[in-house]
């Protein structure tokens, strides 16, 4: 087996909002490939998980790489800068030239690593004409990135599956459980591993919802997921700031998840 240490850096996409375990912690994609890595690889694999939710490019980059760096890991997933685009200080160029030293400094570590063209979720949420344009400049680096340096390009951009609202949570940013499971396939498959199919099955899509009823969710979604956001950027708080990641260290992964993780 190729990987027997796996390390995921990043935010919320990457700690696994919002799929919970029983106990109400998160699973997410990122846990399921590990889960498929460790069943692959024996006893001897090793995963940690370093992503907390709220995390900007520059904060992983500071508090999650290093940690990353000093565990050696042969494998490495690098998500970052979804938060960092919806935010008024965002300055393309920096992020752009820092995103790609950031890799080339985990390649040259000697780990395979991992990366995302963030899906399309902008259909779904306010400040389209702003905000889409920065997550396509974002995308775009990470394609030139990933090529330049020989990394897995995982382009969840490219699959308009992600279109379907059943792949998202309520707060509309956040992957629904069969959203973090059909990333995991695509992972995996990025890797040349398999996974069960069920994981890349897509619910079928919600009927049309009247007008009326659509601007009462919206109303409510308001209430409950942007007003809180936005008194957060007000505040300069972060929904992570008291947060430590879930698996700190590299550490064995009891495989005890109901889901399979090999298939088949």
């Amino acid at each position: 087996m190729r990987w027997r240490s796996y390390v995921a850096v990043g935010d919320s996409f990457t700690e696994g909002l919002d799929d919970a375990y029983p106990d109400g912690s998160f699973r997410g994609w990122a846990d399921l490939v590990a889960t498929r890595l460790a069943a692959e690889a024996g006893p001897d694999f090793r995963y940690a998980n370093l992503a907390i939710r709220g995390r900007t490019f520059p904060n992983v980059v500071a508090e999650q790489v290093p940690a990353a760096l000093a565990m050696k890991p042969d494998l490495v997933s690098f998500a970052a800068g979804g938060n960092d685009v919806l935010r008024r200080t965002f300055d393309p160029d920096d992020l752009v030239g820092r995103f790609d030293e950031v890799v080339g400094r985990l390649r040259a570590d000697g780990a395979d690593v991992v990366l995302f063209r963030f899906a399309d979720v902008m259909a779904r949420l306010p400040g389209q004409r702003l905000i889409a344009p920065r997550v396509a400049l974002l995308n775009r680096a990470v394609g030139e990135t990933a090529e330049r340096h020989g990394a897995t390009l995982v382009d969840l951009y490219a699959d308009d599956t992600y279109l379907n609202p059943m792949l998202w949570s309520t707060d509309r940013l956040h992957l629904s459980p069969a959203g973090h499971r059909r990333v995991a396939g695509q992972v995996l498959a990025g890797l040349g591993l398999g996974c069960d199919e069920e994981w890349l099955l897509v619910p079928p899509n919600p009927a049309p919802t009247p007008w009326l009823s659509a601007r009462t969710a919206d109303l409510r979604w308001a209430g409950q997921h942007l007003a809180p956001w936005i008194k957060r950027r007000l505040t300069g708080r972060s929904s992570g700031d008291t947060l430590a990641p879930k698996r700190p260290s590299l550490a064995p992964l009891i495989l005890t998840d109901p889901v399979d993780p090999a298939g088949g």
